[in-house]
C-alpha cells in the first residue's frame, strides 16, 4: 500500500505538469501540422470574385494621430478597389490632432469614401454607431494603429464569397518586422522578436487548426470581418467588458450557432510591444476580459463535462482552472529536495517538459512557414528567427505569470481599459508593504520614546 500511495501521489504531482500540456498543447500542435498536409493537398486560396462588393471599414480612433495616416494609406494602396470601400472613422474623444490627420488623408485619397463620427461614450458604443450607419454587405473592423497587407481585403472577401456558410472571420495579426529591426539593443529587439514569433504561430498555425475544427475562441479586435446580416442579429458590441471582441464571438457561437474561421492570408500588421510594462498591462487586460465574458455566459450551459466538445469551456479550464496547479508546480520545484527528489531527477523533469515545448514550437514553426508562402519577404524574415523557438518557452512562462496576475486582479474589479503596468504594480506593492509596517514601527518608536524618557527622569 505505501508503494501504491507513493505512485498515485507522484502521478498527481507530475500529471498536472506533463499530461495537461500534452493534451492541451502538444496534441493540437500535431493536429495543426497534419492540417497543413491536408491544406497543401486542397489549397487555401479562393478565386477572386469577378465583381467586388462594397465593404464598410470601421476604424475606432482615440489619440491616433501618429498612426492613422499609415492605416488609411494601407487602404488606398491595397489591391481592393478604393472606390468600393466605405471608411467610417469613429472617434472616442481624441485630444490630439487625429481629426486633422483624417482631413489631410481625405484630401490625398479622394477615391476613398470616408466619414468621421464623434462619440464620447466608449469604444463599443462608437463601433455600434458605425455599424448602424453602414449599408454594405460586409463589415470589417481594423485598429487605427496598424496597416493592412496589400492583398488582405481581397483575400478576405474572396473567402467570404466562396464560403456562404461562413459569416464571421478573423484575420491574421502580425507585428511589423521593419519596426522590430529599428529597435537598438539586443534585449529590446529580442522581446519584439519573441512577440512576432508568438503572434505568427498563434494565428497562422494555432488558429488555423482551431478554424478547421470550428474551435476559434475569439475574433481578433484588431482585424475581424462579418456579413452585416449576421452581426445585426447579435446584441452588437457590449459596453460592460474590456474585450468586446470576445463577447461578440460568444454571441455568434452560442446565440446564432455561427462558425468562426480565420483567413490566414489576410494579414494585419500592428506595432511591436513598446515595453515589458505595456506587455504586462495588455495581457492582464485580455485575461480579465476573458473572465468577464465567461461570467456573462455562465447560464449558457457551461458545464465542465463538455470540456472536449466546447472550445470555450476547454479554453477557460486550461487558462484558469488548470492555471493554479501549474503555478503551484512551478513554485513547488524548490521544495522537491525536501521530498527526497534528487537534483538529477528535478533537472531531468524540467528539461523534459521544456523539451516538449520546444518540439511544439518547431511543429508550429514549420507549419507557419508554409502559410507564409504567399508573402515571400515575410516568410524569409520569419525563417531567420528560427533560434527564437528555443527561447519561446521562457517567454510563454513569463506571460503565464502575467495572466495569473490578471486573474487575481480581476477579483472585485469592473471592466476598465485602465490596467496597472508592471512598474505601477511594483510601486503599489512597495507602498502596501510600507503601510503595513508603518503602524508597528510607529508603536515601537513610541515605546522607545517612553522608555528613554523614564530613564532620563
Amino acid at each position: 500500500m505505501p508503494e501504491l500511495t507513493k505512485i498515485l501521489n507522484s502521478f498527481v504531482f507530475w500529471g498536472a505538469w506533463i499530461i495537461v500540456p500534452i493534451l492541451m498543447e502538444i496534441v493540437p500542435a500535431m493536429g495543426s501540422f497534419f492540417l497543413l498536409l491536408k491544406r497543401r493537398r486542397k489549397g487555401v486560396n479562393y478565386p477572386v470574385p469577378g465583381f467586388f462588393p462594397e465593404i464598410a471599414i470601421i476604424i475606432p480612433v482615440y489619440n491616433s494621430a501618429k498612426t492613422l495616416k499609415a492605416c488609411i494609406d494601407s487602404l488606398q494602396n491595397g489591391t481592393y478597389p478604393a472606390d468600393r470601400l466605405r471608411v467610417f472613422l469613429v472617434d472616442n474623444g481624441s485630444k490630439d490632432e487625429s481629426f486633422k490627420i483624417f482631413a489631410r488623408a481625405q484630401e490625398e485619397n479622394r477615391d476613398l469614401k470616408m466619414q468621421w463620427f464623434s462619440s464620447q461614450q466608449g469604444k463599443s458604443r462608437a463601433m455600434n454607431m458605425a455599424l448602424y450607419n453602414s449599408t454594405c454587405e460586409y463589415i470589417i473592423n481594423i485598429d487605427s494603429d496598424g496597416i493592412l497587407e496589400k492583398h488582405a481585403l481581397v483575400n478576405m472577401i474572396s473567402k467570404f464569397e466562396a464560403r456562404p456558410d461562413v459569416n464571421a472571420m478573423t484575420g491574421a495579426i502580425l507585428t511589423r518586422p521593419d519596426q522590430i529591426e529599428a529597435y537598438k539593443g539586443f534585449f529590446k529587439k529580442l522581446l519584439r522578436k519573441l512577440e512576432f514569433m508568438e503572434y505568427a504561430q498563434a494565428f497562422l498555425a494555432g488558429r488555423s487548426y482551431a478554424s478547421e475544427t470550428n474551435s476559434v475562441y475569439t475574433l481578433s479586435g484588431a482585424f475581424s470581418a462579418f456579413r452585416k446580416s449576421a452581426i445585426l442579429q447579435t446584441w452588437m458590441y457590449n459596453t460592460d467588458t474590456i474585450t468586446e471582441d470576445t463577447h461578440l464571438t460568444f454571441q455568434l457561437r452560442y446565440i446564432l450557432k455561427e462558425r468562426i474561421e480565420i483567413c490566414e492570408n489576410a494579414v494585419f500588421f500592428v506595432d511591436p510591444i513598446e515595453s515589458i510594462d505595456n506587455l504586462y498591462a495588455q495581457r492582464q487586460r485580455w485575461q480579465r476580459g476573458s473572465l468577464e465574458v465567461a461570467h456573462m455566459f455562465m447560464n449558457r450551459d457551461f458545464r465542465p463535462s463538455k470540456v472536449f466538445s466546447d472550445v470555450n469551456i476547454r479554453t477557460l479550464l486550461y487558462d484558469h482552472t488548470f492555471a493554479f496547479p501549474r503555478m503551484i508546480w512551478y513554485l513547488a520545484l524548490i521544495c522537491l529536495l525536501a521530498m527526497n527528489y534528487s537534483v538529477r531527477a528535478i533537472l531531468f523533469s524540467t528539461v523534459l517538459i521544456f523539451g516538449l515545448y520546444i518540439v511544439v514550437g518547431f511543429l508550429y514553426y514549420f507549419t507557419t512557414i508554409v502559410f507564409l508562402k504567399p508573402m515571400p519577404e515575410l516568410q524569409r524574415y520569419y525563417m531567420r528567427q528560427w533560434w527564437c523557438v528555443f527561447i519561446l518557452p521562457f517567454f510563454n512562462l513569463m506571460v503565464f505569470f502575467i495572466r495569473m496576475a490578471g486573474i487575481i486582479n480581476s477579483v472585485g474589479s469592473g471592466g476598465s481599459w485602465r490596467t496597472r503596468t508592471l512598474t505601477q504594480e511594483r510601486e503599489a506593492f512597495a507602498a502596501a508593504v510600507k503601510e503595513m509596517f508603518a503602524k508597528p514601527v510607529g508603536l515601537i518608536k513610541k515605546a522607545d520614546r517612553v522608555i528613554n524618557y523614564e530613564e532620563e527622569e
